[in-house]
């Protein structure tokens, strides 16, 4: 497999200074080895300076892709920005991370897709979650095969916040609300568990008082008999966990979401002692006898999809999200909204190479 980028150094730009570059991709990558931060392009070039000091910054993104200076551009803009950043940033031969959502439509997608293709360059969607300990430890008991066949998998990003915040992502503008945010994690991983869906149907709300976008979202996909349900909400105090699967041998309750986001948020390293660790374990329920028994849960360690990426430019792996894989995550939240407008049930239909992209 040949290399992507000469030398052991990936060379970064990264486009927008706001939460998720700045809790995420910023400390990610000054965490693994291999990178070096050489730009950022940001409407807040004093705060960019502050903490990345010595980093050329730019205020037009697109002045940033055509850098010569870097290898990789990674994207974490409002969503309604992502497509024409990702193509800027491969017609000007860069490789390419796009936060999630990857696209506003799968059109979109199909394009950046093709795009990529044919110029040859690294195109992939930041899904984090696939690396948080929660999955993590839902993927290997599936993997161990401790709960028989699966018929129902429940997942869910509940929170409490009642209060309107004043952001784009709580706005009314194209790419905003819960189903944007947080839908493109659920579907993700509910994907790499069991495959792209059937079909979707989907309830979207607006549940506080003043949202101007959907803060409630719950869908439910179909493969085959299995029902899986993916739920995101603003008004949930507490009490719903983060997993439930059901099958005909066992059922497995993981009741607590990853700590990596609050652990980043408390301003710790990637990689330092207790990182990841996750001190709630899942339960097992033994189908027979009711017994429950502990299934420990596993580290989580989002730094891995930026190693993962990193050997994939050096030619020693494989894309860790492929444009092809997040076209489908399009498709389903695509749908999804479809079946929210029309309160029906929507049949979802994938190009080959969509449904080729996973295992």
């Amino acid at each position: 497999m040949t290399g992507l980028v000469q030398g052991d150094e990936i060379r970064v730009g990264l486009i927008g200074f706001g939460y998720s570059t700045r809790t995420f991709h910023r400390p990610l990558l000054m965490a693994t080895a291999g990178y070096r931060i050489a730009a950022v392009a940001s409407s807040r070039p004093r705060e960019v300076e502050a903490e990345l000091p010595g980093v050329a910054i730019f205020a037009d993104p697109v002045a940033l892709t055509r850098h010569p200076e870097l290898d990789l551009v990674v994207i974490a803009t409002p969503n309604a920005t992502h497509a024409s950043l990702a193509e800027a940033g491969v017609r000007a031969g860069r490789h390419v991370v796009v936060d999630k959502p990857f696209t506003l439509t799968a059109d979109e997608a199909r394009h950046l897709t093709a795009l990529a293709r044919d110029r040859g360059t690294l195109l992939s969607v930041f899904q984090n979650r696939r690396w948080d300990s929660d999955f993590l430890t839902v993927q290997d008991a599936l993997r161990r095969g401790l709960l028989g066949q699966v018929a129902l998998c429940e997942s869910r990003f509940d929170r409490f916040r009642p209060q309107i915040r004043d952001r784009w992502r709580e706005g009314a503008g194209p790419g905003a609300g819960l189903l944007y945010d947080l839908g493109p994690h659920l579907i993700d991983q509910a994907l790499v568990l069991f495959g792209p869906p059937e079909s979707v149907q989907a309830t979207l709300a607006r549940q506080r008082p003043e949202a101007v976008s959907v803060d409630f979202a719950h869908l439910v996909l179909r493969n085959g008999e299995r029902i899986v349900t993916l739920q995101a909400g603003s008004l949930v105090p507490g009490g719903s966990p983060r997993f439930s699967l059901h099958g005909d041998r066992a059922s497995l309750i993981k009741r607590h979401p990853d700590v990596q986001e609050a652990q980043l948020r408390q301003g710790k390293r990637p990689g330092s002692a207790g990182w990841g660790v996750d001190p709630d374990d899942a339960v097992l329920y033994d189908g027979a006898s009711g017994e429950p028994r502990t299934v420990k849960s596993i580290p989580g360690e989002q730094r891995r999809y930026y190693e993962a990426v990193r050997e994939a430019l050096h030619g020693r792996a494989a894309n860790p999200v492929t444009p092809e894989q997040a076209t489908t995550v399009m498709r389903v939240l695509e749908a999804a909204l479809r079946s929210g407008a029309e309160h029906r049930r929507v049949v979802l239909e994938y190009a080959d190479d969509e449904r080729a992209a996973w295992p």
